[in-house]
């Protein structure tokens, strides 16, 4: 089945339009959904709209509501809500240009692909992307879809275009209130060099088939050895505990030593440091 559109619409640049349609570049994974259930029938709880002192509503009588002081709404039909249109709604006007590695991680909320709407629209959309590519640079404009006006940026990605939804400003903490009680220290030169060797020895190209949710995996194999029980009891695996440290104080120098001696290097050493099945601790996959 073909993918659906997130959003169909046109780019715009001064007085060039090029139809596109946007599709998600992200997928749920495997996760481990859990139902609240009533213990003593065993059946899955359900819910109810309610409204206090009248009790269960109809889905029909269901309006939104915009809270102006307490308890008092501006009522909001959904065709009114629809009605409120801007340019973004079908237009992303690219307004400005940045250098590649210019915008902090920080700003990046999701990714989509972006592919012309037809053959008609080629041309225009092959030369925006590779005046991108040659230039070094991406694309910032501001994108209305699902209730909200998402600032975007938009680069090449092979043979397509890539967007990615921003985070605005107001919605970024500042660092510097996290990291104002960190002493200024300057490590020694040793510990630095072998600090900076074993990063080397565990330095491989990214691929992310390598990580997987074992947090997943571990759950999903208590399930079946639940399932298979006939007992009901709680089903508990023994963990390993985590290391003692003795507080804070380590010899910072003699456990960089042993790291690397034992860290392995290259793609190689790389590749079999993930786990690949079913321990207790998660590491993230991506999608």
């Amino acid at each position: 089945m073909a993918a659906r559109a997130y959003w169909s619409g046109q780019i715009r640049l001064a007085l060039v339009s090029i139809p596109v349609e946007i599709f998600s570049a992200t997928q749920s994974g495997a996760k481990i959904r859990f139902n609240q259930i009533h213990r003593p029938s065993g059946k899955r709880i359900a819910y109810e709209k309610v409204v206090p002192g009248i009790g269960p509503v109809d889905r029909d009588d269901i309006i939104k509501g915009y809270e102006i002081s307490k308890g008092s709404y501006v009522l909001l039909e959904e065709r009114e809500i629809e009605a409120v249109r801007i340019e973004s709604k079908r237009t992303l006007e690219l307004v400005q240009f940045v250098d590649n590695g210019e915008i902090d991680p920080l700003y990046f909320e999701k990714p989509y692909y972006v592919a012309p709407k037809d053959q008609l629209a080629e041309e225009a959309f092959v030369v925006l992307r590779d005046a991108m590519r040659k230039a070094g640079k991406v694309g910032l404009g501001q994108l209305s879809v699902r209730g909200s006006e998402k600032l975007v940026a938009l680069k090449p990605c092979g043979k397509g275009l890539l967007l990615e939804t921003l985070r605005y400003a107001d919605e970024v903490r500042q660092g510097r209130a996290f990291f104002d009680d960190i002493d200024d220290i300057k490590p020694g030169a040793e510990l630095l060099d072998l600090a900076t060797t074993l990063i080397d020895k565990r330095t491989a190209p990214f691929d992310a088939g390598e990580f997987e949710d074992r947090y997943v995996e571990a759950l999903r194999s208590m399930i079946e050895k639940k399932a298979k029980s006939k007992s009901g009891k709680a089903i508990i695996d023994d963990v390993e505990a985590p290391v003692a440290t003795g507080g804070n104080v380590i010899d910072l120098m003699a456990a960089l030593k042993k790291s690397v001696g034992g860290a392995t290097g290259g793609s190689k050493g790389a590749k079999k440091a993930p786990a690949k099945k079913k321990a207790s601790a998660s590491t993230r996959k991506s999608a």
